[in-house]
């Protein structure tokens, strides 16, 4: 892939759609969240028409708090899960990643948890919020379990939609890769009410 990926997405969609394009400007994977599913399930695909569907998320459980997010490729097979921390993740994002649905291989964690508070009451002053996308950018790094950066995810500056580029800070397996992008795509989704 050629970094940076930019993900982008309508704020006032009713189903969050999530465009990953690379460097070059090429789609690579798209999102359509179904809405009011009690247990959660995304299907991540290679085009706009989601007729090919590349890889899989789908919640452990019904509407939870800390859900484990199990991911998987077309043909079914495991790639590991991505699980929110829920009582760590009320101040600062923080979400674990797994390879074999276990032990944790790498976290995801917000930078600066005053850029979030800060975002949230900015968008929530009449008028002026429509502009919030412009001042603050809250961003998550992505750290194997040395706590060294493998990938950082940043909002930038946009209006009426959301717009995010993703960072590559080391090197990874192309499997380790699939796995950061798809729970940052997830993280995304859980978290598109916070910025």
């Amino acid at each position: 892939m050629q970094y940076p990926l930019n993900l982008s997405f309508k704020i006032m969609a009713l189903a969050p759609q999530i465009s990953v394009t690379d460097a070059s400007g090429q789609l690579i994977m798209y999102v359509k969240q179904k809405l009011l599913k009690l247990k959660e399930e995304v299907t991540v695909c290679a085009d706009r028409e989601q007729q090919t569907p590349l890889f899989r998320m789908k919640a452990d459980r019904v509407i939870d708090f800390s859900a484990k997010y199990n991911m998987t490729d077309a043909a079914g097979t495991a790639m590991g899960s991505v699980k929110r921390q829920g009582m760590k993740s009320l101040w600062k994002s923080h979400y674990d990643i797994s390879e074999d649905g276990e032990e944790t291989a790498m976290t995801i964690q917000e930078e600066n948890p005053w850029v979030k508070v800060m975002d949230g009451i900015f968008e929530g002053i009449p008028i002026i919020g429509m502009f919030a996308g412009y001042v603050f950018h809250p961003a998550y790094i992505v750290a194997d379990n040395s706590g060294t950066p493998v990938m950082k995810l940043k909002k930038l500056p946009a209006f009426l939609e959301g717009k995010f580029e993703i960072e590559k800070l080391g090197e990874l397996d192309p499997q380790a890769e699939a796995r950061i992008i798809l729970s940052l795509l997830m993280m995304l989704l859980l978290e598109r009410s916070k910025g």
